[in-house]
């Protein structure tokens, strides 16, 4: 008897990628970097894409990856498999540092990391308003169109509240809230062969 697995298929993807938006791995997509993640899109264009991973943390801080950097308690994120040896961040600050780009609500991508610096030398920035990530996700143009057709991902949108605080169950949670079909993607076994 053949088995009927349309219900992996995404239904009804009416969101559109852009800028600000998440991409939900499908639960079979068995990439290190993509298995069962959540990638906020800091950019879309007719060129390509750029993200961060948001529910990949790796245990260590800011100063373990970082020289020189002021003592913080920031935990850093997999970011993606790009460049894996630079850092980025996200964070609330807006104009307080100076070359940030908007990314949807009060959350801001990258920026002078001098000031950075300086004001968590000065104690003015929480670990809460700054998320950093090793590396990132990328995409050349028509690469995530690409794979978006062929079910790798689901596009949808979450509060700045949930972009910044982190939830290793963030997968799970944002496609509970997306109908019966997708709480079947959540609850389905990461390895069906060991139940």
């Amino acid at each position: 008897m053949e088995q009927d697995f349309s219900i992996f298929k995404i239904e009804y993807n009416k969101v559109e990628p852009k800028r600000g938006r998440v991409l939900i791995s499908e639960p079979f997509l068995q990439d290190n970097y993509f298995k069962r993640s959540l990638v906020l899109l800091t950019e879309y264009t007719p060129q390509g894409a750029v993200g961060f991973v948001l529910n990949k943390s790796l245990d260590v801080s800011v100063n373990d990856v970082i020289e020189d950097f002021p003592k913080f308690n920031g935990a850093v994120s997999i970011g993606g498999p790009v460049s894996t040896n630079t850092i980025h961040y996200l964070h609330t600050l807006g104009d307080l540092i100076p070359n940030s780009e908007s990314v949807i609500g009060n959350i801001y991508w990258g920026g002078d990391f001098d000031t950075v610096k300086n004001m968590i030398r000065e104690n003015q920035i929480q670990s809460s308003q700054i998320r950093f990530f090793l590396g990132y996700s990328g995409w050349q143009a028509g690469q995530l169109e690409s794979e978006l057709n062929r079910n790798s991902w689901l596009v949808s949108e979450l509060k700045p509240i949930e972009i910044m605080g982190y939830n290793s169950n963030i997968w799970k949670d944002s496609l509970e809230t997306l109908g019966e079909r997708y709480k079947m993607w959540a609850n389905f076994p990461e390895n069906p062969g060991l139940n």
